[in-house]
C-alpha cells in the first residue's frame, strides 16, 4: 500500500471537495461561494457552477433548506462561511438536524454536511463576532451530529471521506481560514 501524499491544507480543502463532488446527488450550499473573497470560495473553483447555490445571508433558512434537500435524496454541503454567522442557525441545527431520527421514530435520517470556518485573526483583527471557535460547545449540545476540527491538512480528505460515508448521519467540519489563505 503507498502513502497518500499530503498537500497544504488548502490543497486538501480542494481535494476534498472534488471527492465531495464525485457523488451525483451533492450540491454545495452557502454564501460566497460562487463570488471570489472567502476561504470557501478558494476551495470550490474546480467544482462547477452548476453544482452550487449561492445563497443570501440567512443562515436559519439555508440549514432548512439543506435538511429539506438531504430528505428529497441530495447530500447538501452546508458552507458557513464563519463559525459566528452558524449560531444564527442553531434552531434547525439543535432542533432539527440533530433530532430529526427521533422524533420520526428513525422514519427521516437526513445526511447533511456542514462546513464552517473559524475565521482568521491576522493580518487584521477581525472583532469578536468573526473568528471565535464553539467546536466544544456543539460537540456538548448535539447526540447525533458529529463535530471535528480540521487542524492538519492530513486530517481533511480522511473525514471529510468519513462525513460522506455516514449515510442518515450529519457532520459538521471546522476549518481554519488561515490555514486556508495560508496555503
Amino acid at each position: 500500500m503507498y502513502a497518500r501524499i499530503v498537500g497544504t491544507y488548502k490543497e486538501e480543502m480542494i481535494k476534498a471537495m472534488q471527492l465531495l463532488s464525485r457523488n451525483p446527488t451533492t450540491i454545495f450550499i452557502g454564501q460566497n461561494i460562487k463570488y471570489e473573497g472567502s476561504p470557501a470560495y478558494e476551495t470550490l473553483q474546480t467544482i462547477p457552477d452548476s453544482r452550487k447555490i449561492e445563497m443570501p445571508v440567512a443562515e436559519d433558512m439555508q440549514l432548512g433548506i439543506c435538511i429539506g434537500l438531504s430528505l428529497s435524496g441530495f447530500l447538501p454541503i452546508c458552507i458557513f462561511p464563519r463559525m459566528d454567522f452558524m449560531m444564527r442557525a442553531m434552531d434547525q441545527l439543535v432542533n432539527h438536524l440533530d433530532k430529526m431520527e427521533d422524533m420520526t421514530n428513525q422514519r427521516f435520517t437526513p445526511h447533511v454536511i456542514i462546513r464552517t470556518i473559524i475565521g482568521a485573526t491576522k493580518p487584521l483583527y477581525p472583532g469578536e463576532q468573526h473568528c471565535q471557535d464553539y467546536t466544544e460547545g456543539l460537540q456538548a449540545m448535539l447526540a447525533r451530529v458529529k463535530v471535528h476540527r480540521l487542524e492538519k491538512a492530513e486530517d481533511i480528505v480522511p473525514k471529510y471521506r468519513e462525513a460522506l460515508n455516514r449515510i442518515g448521519e450529519s457532520t459538521i467540519l471546522v476549518e481554519y481560514a488561515e490555514k486556508i489563505r495560508g496555503g
